[in-house]
């Protein structure tokens, strides 16, 4: 039996279902491209996942295997690094002294040792963990997002929540990204980071995306205490939030972007319609003023996550996921030019970023089960890379892609459990080697979301969605 919807599965004569759309692109079947398309899109775009959201937490500049979820206690002093490991509530998993709180409740989510990839970069790694697509410009060939680019998993899912019947009225974003975009806050060029926005896909599918200040060059509120006033989350574009009485006047000014339409090639046009008609709805929606005021948050909860940018952030993607959000990213982005990319020492790892990382992922896990909200939520934290196994005299390590971890949990995760193995410097795997597509298949599966589907390009050309790999779904229960 024929399918065309789900996990591709082949008719008697052993034709899978992408096989079967690239004939029907062709035009062997008599369907035309915007015929397939239009049956994929009528079907519902989440269907059977476990998961009702995404949390995604984002840890740019690669934190190290070593000093988290793959400790080499045997391994020579240069590479086991100068922090104690702890034992875990799951049997195998030694973990870092200073990821204290996440080790007492493994139990509640598994973690993948062998993430592995060869774009040892940080904007390419970036868009490859977020894509699951490699990154059109070559190692070193660029830091900013372009709008070749391919769309994020959140855009894609923004995409095709979208398209559902009334998706373009929803008074909550269905991708959302915190607190800033990718690279706002770093001191270095301050990019506009690839792999968080819609791509090629369309300016209509971009995050909405909030906007969260530093107090000068040297400050790091990821991981400092930041008292009320600076914890205002606005909508990066739409600053200050307009009030409802100011929404029909700020709808005539937006109209009048319509005489420069025709300036614009058919497909941009669109995606500004579509733009503003979100950014209206969002505007104007109740809904989303409530859980942007995380005032509304009791005190005792707020201090659970940490008073830090990243724990609050945390937070505020739960309120997200509570307000109608499917996919929510917080970035824990670097500042200085370093944090997650501990090149010079690993001072800062060790007083700032664990902790604050311990922290805030450990009470969002907590909260999210305590409020049963865990079950279909899934939540993924992961940087783009890891770091050299040797490290240098002060413990700093370089770039290093090819082995580093991920944690999972909620939606059916296996809680207490170890995907992968590694050799003995976490140099490369030796078993279960997961790669960026892999992830991206799993995440999509979780959802509801067909991994196989295909997407048309600007040129209404069938496109696979991932172009490779395989949804772990023996990672769930």
């Amino acid at each position: 039996m024929l399918t065309l919807n789900g996990l591709p599965k082949s008719s008697c004569a052993g034709i899978t279902r992408r096989e079967l759309l690239q004939i029907g692109g062709a035009g062997l079947l008599g369907l035309s491209l915007p015929k397939l398309f239009a049956a994929q899109s009528t079907s519902a775009p989440f269907r059977g996942g476990r998961a009702k959201s995404v949390i995604f937490l984002f840890l740019f500049g690669g934190p190290s295997q070593l000093e988290t979820f793959d400790l080499k206690p045997d391994a020579p002093r240069e590479i086991r690094g100068p922090f104690t490991p702890i034992r875990s509530r799951t049997p195998d998993l030694l973990m870092c002294e200073h990821l204290s709180r996440l080790a007492g409740i493994s139990n509640k989510f598994g973690i993948i040792r062998t993430m592995s990839h060869s774009y040892n970069d940080h904007s390419g790694a970036a868009h490859y963990l977020q894509t699951g697509r490699r990154w059109h410009l070559p190692v070193g060939g660029g830091f900013s997002a372009t709008p070749e680019d391919w769309p994020s998993m959140g855009s894609i899912v923004e995409y095709l929540s979208q398209q559902a019947p009334g998706g373009l009225d929803k008074h909550s974003p269905s991708y959302a990204v915190l607190p800033n975009w990718l690279g706002r806050l770093q001191d270095v060029g301050q990019y506009r980071r690839p792999g968080q926005y819609a791509g090629w896909l369309g300016n209509g599918y971009n995050p909405m995306t909030t906007r969260i200040d530093k107090r000068g060059k040297s400050d790091n509120p990821y991981w400092r205490d930041c008292p009320d006033p600076e914890l205002n989350y606005t909508i990066e574009g739409l600053d200050p939030l307009v009030p409802m009485d100011r929404v029909r006047e700020r709808d005539a000014l937006l109209r009048q972007l319509e005489s420069i339409r025709s300036r614009l090639a058919s497909g941009e046009a669109d995606a500004l319609d579509q733009h503003r008609k979100r950014a209206m709805a969002l505007i104007a929606s109740d809904t989303m003023a409530a859980a942007l005021d995380i005032r509304r948050e009791p005190e005792q909860i707020r201090d659970r996550y940490g008073r830090h940018l990243f724990g609050q952030s945390c937070l505020m993607a739960r309120r997200f996921v509570e307000a109608g959000t499917r996919f929510v990213t917080v970035h824990y982005d670097c500042v200085d030019g370093y944090s997650w990319d501990s090149h010079l020492t690993s001072d800062d790892v060790r007083n700032h970023l664990l902790p604050t990382f311990d922290q805030a992922c450990a009470a969002l896990l907590c909260d999210l089960e305590e409020r049963g909200l865990l079950d279909e939520t899934l939540v993924v934290a992961i940087g783009e890379m890891g770091r050299t196994p040797v490290a240098n005299a002060k413990w700093g390590r370089g770039h290093w892609s090819t082995c580093f971890p991920a944690l999972l949990a909620g939606a059916g995760i296996r809680g207490g459990t170890v995907y992968g193995k590694t050799d003995a410097k976490a140099e490369y795997p030796t078993e279960g080697t997961v790669t960026p597509e892999d992830l991206a298949k799993t995440i999509y599966w979780a959802l509801g979301v067909d991994p196989e589907m295909f997407l048309s390009n600007r040129q209404g050309r069938p496109v696979p969605l991932v172009e490779s790999g395989r949804p772990l779904i023996q990672l769930f229960g």
